[in-house]
């Protein structure tokens, strides 16, 4: 498995007017192309204005074949054009992680 974090900073003053459109029009794109959300977070402390989000995958192969269905999707493109219409990003980084042998073992008796 593999981990897409994902940090988006907004302009000041802009990250509620980002996260409802997120919301209405990308949340229900990126669940039906990306699958598992691990976790959806706006900042309370620290970098303020940044929106951070984690998606699950089973290999780098998994999230390039995923991100690129939904790339190609009208609906994605139609979304783009929206956000990239209200200005509110300022910008957008990603990381993949992987976890660690100890936190796998950890988690494997989880629910």
């Amino acid at each position: 498995m593999i981990v897409d974090l994902r940090i988006y900073t907004c302009a000041p003053n802009r990250m509620g007017e980002f996260v409802k459109l997120y919301e209405e029009s990308a949340w229900p794109i990126q669940k039906k192309y990306l699958g598992r959300c691990l976790g959806w977070y706006t900042t309370a402390e620290g970098a303020l204005n940044s929106v951070v989000h984690m998606w699950a995958y089973e290999s780098q192969g998994d999230r390039e074949q995923r991100r690129d269905a939904m790339a190609a999707s009208q609906e994605w493109q139609d979304y783009l054009v929206k956000a990239a219409a209200l200005g509110a990003l300022q910008k957008m980084e990603n990381r993949i992680l992987k976890p660690t042998a100890f936190f796998t073992a950890y988690t494997a008796g989880m629910p």
